[in-house]
C-alpha cells in the first residue's frame, strides 16, 4: 500500500519559453508580509498543490491524497505525494472520479501524520507561496485540518491558476478554465486525471505558460501577482518597469511627463515597492490614473530619514505645482482669529500675524471657513460685540443700538450701555480662549448643544457642534504649535529598530536638518556635524513664518512619537511644553 513519500528532484527542469524564464515563479498573494513584496518571481519558491476529497465541504469531507510539488526558478526542488486514510468511506461516485477506492486508503496514514510532514515539506510559514487550480478549495481543506488537530495555518501568500486564466486565456482559446482544458491548451507534459500529484505537476505547467502570458505586461514580482488577476491596463502595467532600480529606502518621487515637466510628487518609507504599487488594482483614483497614462519616466531622492522625506514632498508641491497634487493653493496664508487693537475690540479673521502676537491669536486653521465656525463659536459663548464698525471710546450722539443689543447678546457699547471697564472684562473672556484655555466655552456651548436637541432642533444643534469641532481644532494646533514655532533650536535624537540613532535638528519649527547615526558610531559626533551643517533659520517676523504650517506639523507629530528624546532645547519665550488644562483634553464632537 503507498505510504507518505517525499522525492527530492533537484535535476529536474521545467521547459520554459523565453518569456516565462524571465518570469519564472508563481503567486498570486492575497496576504503579502512586507518583506514579500518587491521579489522577482525566479527567486520566489512556490509550492503547487492538489488534493482529492470525498466532498467538496471541508467541514464534511475528509482528505484522501495529497499531492505537491515545489518550484523556484524553474526548477523543481521536490515532489510529496501521499493517499489519506479519511477515516471515512469513499462516495462511489468519488471512486469513479479520481479511481481512489476504500481499499487503497484502508492502510494508508491518516491526516494527522501526513499534515504536520507536508507542512515541513510546503515550508509555508518561510516565505513559501501556495499554489492551486481553484486554490480556496484546496487551502480551506487544509487550513479547517490544521485547526481541528490544533495547529497554526500559516496564512501563506496564496495564488489561484483560475484567476490567472480568466485573466489572460479567452473564450476564443478554451470554453472554460478547467484544468484539463487549460492543460490541452498549453500542451502541459502529465495530463491531469484527477490524482493529485499529476494534477500538481500539470497545475505548474499551466502556471508557467500563464505567466508568459502576463510577463510581457509587467507581472515579473510577486506583488505584481497580488492584482494581476485584476482588470489594470496593460500599456499601465507594463510601465511598472518605471521603478526599477530604485531603492528599498526611504525619499521623495517624482513622476515625468513627455515634456520633462514633474506631473506628480510623492513620498515613500520604501521608494521602490512605492512606485510600483501605483501600476497594480490597488490604485484606484482616476486621476492618479491619468498621469501614469503619459507619465515616461520616474525621478527619485533618497532621504535619510522619513521626516526628511515628508517635508522634501511639501517643499517641492510648494515650489513645483505639479498639476496632479492636490494641495493648499496658499499654504502660508492660513487664517488667523484675534481680536482687533481699538477702544472695543471684537474677533476677526486675518490672513497674517505678528510673531509677537501669537499669543493672543488662535490658529492658524485649515480654512477661513474653519476660522469663521471658530469665531462664531466664541461669539455664541462670550458677548463679544459682533458689528464691524470701529467704535470710539465715547459714543457718538444719536448711536442706536442692533437687534442683539434688543435680545441682550450684546452689551452695546455703542450707545453707551457697557463702559470700557465693563467691556474690557468682555475681551478678557475672549483672549481667554485665544490662549487655548476654552473651557469656559466648551462648557456655553456644550449646554446651548444639549437643550437644542432637547427641543428636537437637530439642525441647529449640529450648527453649534461643528462650530465647537472648528474652534477645538484650532485652539489645539495653537497650543501644539506656538512653542515648536517660537523655539530657536532643539536637537533630538530616536533609536532607530535597524540599531543606531535618527537625528533630528528642528529650528522656529522648521527641519533644518536631519542624519543617521549607524549603530557603532557615536551619535554626539553626527550631532554636532548636523548642527554645523544644518540650515540657518532667522527668528521670523510673523507666526509660523519660518515654515509651512503642514511641516511644523509633520515636525511636531515626530517629536510626540514614543521614544523620541530631547538632546538638546535652546528655550524660546513660550515653553516647550503641552498645557495640562489646554484644549487637547476636551474630546472633539464628531460632525455629521
Amino acid at each position: 500500500m503507498q505510504r507518505s513519500l517525499l522525492e527530492v528532484a533537484p535535476g529536474r527542469r521545467l521547459a520554459l519559453d523565453d518569456a516565462t524564464r524571465a518570469a519564472s515563479g508563481t503567486g498570486t498573494p492575497v496576504q503579502l508580509g512586507l518583506d514579500d513584496l518587491g521579489t522577482a518571481l525566479h527567486e520566489v519558491t512556490f509550492v503547487v498543490v492538489d488534493l482529492e476529497t470525498t466532498g467538496g465541504s471541508p467541514t464534511g469531507s475528509e482528505i484522501t491524497e495529497i499531492g505537491a510539488v515545489k518550484v523556484r526558478g524553474g526548477e523543481v526542488l521536490g515532489e510529496f505525494q501521499t493517499l489519506v486514510n479519511p477515516g471515512m468511506a469513499i462516495p462511489p461516485t468519488i471512486t469513479v472520479l479520481t479511481g481512489i477506492t476504500n481499499a487503497m486508503v484502508i492502510q494508508a496514514p491518516p491526516i494527522t501524520e501526513v499534515l504536520p510532514a507536508f507542512l515541513e515539506f510546503a515550508g509555508l510559514d518561510r516565505g513559501s507561496v501556495f499554489v492551486a487550480h481553484n486554490a480556496p478549495f484546496d487551502a480551506g481543506f487544509l487550513r479547517h485540518a490544521t485547526e481541528r488537530m490544533d495547529l497554526v495555518w500559516p496564512r501563506p501568500p496564496i495564488v489561484d491558476t483560475v484567476k490567472l486564466a480568466r485573466r489572460v486565456v479567452t473564450k476564443d482559446e478554451a470554453p472554460n478554465h478547467k484544468l484539463g482544458t487549460l492543460a490541452a491548451l498549453f500542451s502541459t507534459s502529465v495530463t491531469p486525471d484527477h490524482r493529485a500529484l499529476h494534477d500538481a505537476r500539470a497545475t505548474v505547467d499551466v502556471l508557467h505558460a500563464l505567466l508568459g502570458r502576463l510577463a510581457p505586461v509587467g507581472v515579473t514580482h510577486l506583488e505584481d501577482l497580488a492584482t494581476a488577476s485584476d482588470p489594470v491596463p496593460h500599456q499601465r502595467r507594463r510601465k511598472s518597469a518605471l521603478a526599477d532600480g530604485l531603492p528599498h529606502a526611504p525619499g521623495v518621487y517624482q513622476f515625468i511627463g513627455p515634456g520633462g515637466e514633474v506631473l506628480y510628487v510623492g513620498t515613500a518609507t520604501d521608494l521602490y515597492r512605492r512606485v510600483r504599487s501605483y501600476f497594480t488594482a490597488a490604485e484606484k483614483r482616476a486621476r492618479i490614473g491619468e498621469m501614469l497614462d503619459i507619465a515616461t519616466a520616474v525621478r527619485h531622492i533618497p532621504c535619510a530619514t522619513v521626516l526628511e522625506a515628508q517635508v522634501r514632498e511639501l517643499r517641492l508641491i510648494a515650489d513645483l505645482d505639479p498639476p496632479y497634487n492636490r494641495r493648499s493653493r496658499r499654504p502660508d496664508r492660513r487664517p488667523w482669529l484675534r481680536l482687533t487693537d481699538e477702544a472695543y475690540p471684537r474677533l476677526s479673521v486675518v490672513r497674517s500675524l505678528p510673531a509677537s502676537l501669537m499669543d493672543q491669536a488662535l490658529g492658524p486653521f485649515t480654512s477661513t471657513r474653519a476660522a469663521t465656525e471658530a469665531l462664531e463659536a466664541l461669539q455664541e459663548a462670550v458677548a463679544v460685540r459682533r458689528c464691524n464698525a470701529r467704535l470710539p471710546l465715547v459714543p457718538r450722539t444719536g448711536a442706536s443700538a442692533c437687534a442683539l443689543a434688543e435680545m441682550g447678546r450684546c452689551g452695546a457699547p455703542c450707545t453707551g450701555g457697557q463702559d470700557a471697564h465693563a467691556y474690557a472684562r468682555v475681551a478678557d473672556g475672549v483672549r481667554q480662549a485665544l490662549r487655548t484655555d476654552v473651557d469656559h466655552v466648551v462648557t456655553a456651548l456644550r449646554e446651548k448643544i444639549r437643550a437644542l436637541s432637547a427641543q428636537q432642533r437637530y439642525e441647529e444643534a449640529a450648527t453649534q457642534r461643528d462650530r465647537l469641532h472648528a474652534l477645538l481644532a484650532g485652539a489645539r494646533r495653537a497650543e501644539r504649535l506656538r512653542p515648536l514655532v517660537t523655539t530657536p533650536e532643539i536637537l533630538a535624537a530616536r533609536r532607530r529598530d535597524a540599531g543606531g540613532w535618527e537625528l533630528v535638528l528642528v529650528r522656529h519649527g522648521r527641519l533644518a536638518g536631519t542624519a543617521v547615526a549607524p549603530r557603532g558610531t557615536d551619535p554626539v559626533l553626527v550631532a554636532e556635524s548636523l548642527r554645523v551643517s544644518a540650515e540657518a533659520v532667522p527668528a521670523p517676523d510673523t507666526a509660523c513664518g519660518a515654515a509651512p504650517v503642514e511641516e511644523s506639523e509633520l515636525v511636531a507629530t515626530w517629536l510626540e512619537r514614543p521614544g523620541v528624546r530631547l538632546v538638546e532645547v535652546v528655550q524660546g519665550e513660550v515653553p516647550l511644553a503641552c498645557p495640562v488644562r489646554g484644549a487637547a483634553r476636551h474630546h472633539l464632537p464628531a460632525r455629521g
